[in-house]
């Protein structure tokens, strides 16, 4: 028997594997492309890459293009590059955001730095993949106002754009193409080998005293390994700091999703790697320096019904303030410099 028969007899008889197989028709498969090797810095694991979107060098040229494209707005005015610049740690570096017709975000830009290794995208958890993510800015009024069938339309009428989406996938443009193609693009942003991670690695010189003393202050007196812990620095999880819970109409964040009352005011934990970079920090970007967040935890976050328990007054002096931020500033990295490409 040969080995594709073999393989069917398999499927056939293999209860609801074959029951996957003959009820939902299997696409073609997209032309193969050459395969995209990941240089993974110190500090970091490998990262999981979705078996129906691998990496290819000419899907990451296309991803890039279409990231810095700002025909993929309504009025071709933002591009994802406008809120998440590589120049401003793939932020924007403002409390919020400027989309289209100077219409403003309620939410600060997460960096795209790392973003491949996380769970779920947004502050709020909702899309659960990069590709998912890449269409929520674009389909949102205030961001790109756009709707993704018709950025489709749009890239495909572009000749240079046609050709590499038939390269690349064998198709003409479509709204899941142009997802897999931002995403892909969005996971070679990766940084690492930053000090702390030669310090751990046992460099006891890459951190300078005062980094080093903060380590120990970040996970011992300060807690904070209560929520940021891994090669992420960020357990994934959704917890409420208070921040912005005395407004009139304040963000529900992760609630909003889940419609859970104890998610009421909880927002993702970010990841700290690369912060001196990408200020201004929280959520809704109200606190301007490292030093501003760390007087909140110290407090103990901003009373609410809500607030996380794990949140407590620190204590912690002002030398130990001084040296957590020393320690937070040793995990800036080294990430690619990516220059705006050509665009068809």
């Amino acid at each position: 028997m040969s080995r594709s028969a073999t393989k069917l007899l398999l499927l056939l008889t293999s209860g609801t594997l074959a029951m996957a197989a003959f009820s939902t028709p299997r696409a073609a498969p997209a032309p193969a492309g050459t395969p995209y090797r990941m240089t993974i810095p110190k500090g970091l694991d490998e990262m999981p890459i979705p078996d129906d979107n691998p990496m290819t060098v000419e899907k990451i040229e296309l991803g890039k293009q279409l990231y810095f494209d700002r025909r993929l707005s309504a009025d071709g005015t933002v591009s994802c590059a406008t809120c998440h610049d590589p120049g401003k740690g793939w932020t924007d570096n403002l409390p919020v955001s400027n989309g289209i017709k100077g219409q403003k975000g309620g939410r600060s830009a997460p960096t795209v730095i790392n973003s491949g290794y996380a769970y779920a995208q947004f502050w709020d958890g909702r899309a659960k993949s990069l590709e998912a993510q890449a269409l929520g800015p674009i389909g949102n009024p205030i961001e790109m106002g756009e709707k993704p069938e018709n950025v489709a339309k749009k890239i495909d009428a572009i000749a240079g754009y046609r050709s590499q989406f038939r390269k690349v996938y064998g198709t003409d443009a479509t709204p899941e193409a142009i997802a897999k193609s931002i995403a892909a693009f969005e996971r070679t942003i990766v940084s690492g080998n930053s000090p702390f991670d030669r310090f751990q690695a046992g460099d006891k010189t890459a951190m300078p005293a005062a980094a080093a003393r903060g380590f120990e202050i970040f996970k011992g007196k300060a807690q904070c390994t209560n929520c940021h812990v891994g090669f992420t620095q960020s357990d994934s999880l959704y917890h409420n700091l208070g921040v912005g819970m005395n407004a009139a109409k304040p963000d529900l964040g992760r609630f909003a999703v889940t419609k859970d009352p104890k998610d009421r005011g909880a927002f993702k934990t970010p990841t700290l790697r690369d912060l001196s970079k990408t200020a201004p920090y929280l959520h809704d970007g109200s606190e301007p320096t490292l030093l501003g967040v760390i007087e909140l935890y110290n407090r103990g976050g901003i009373k609410n019904p809500n607030l996380d328990p794990k949140m407590k007054p620190l204590n912690l002096t002002e030398n130990e303030k001084l040296d957590l931020v020393a320690y937070l500033e040793a995990l800036d990295g080294e990430f690619p410099v990516v220059a705006a490409p050509k665009l068809p």
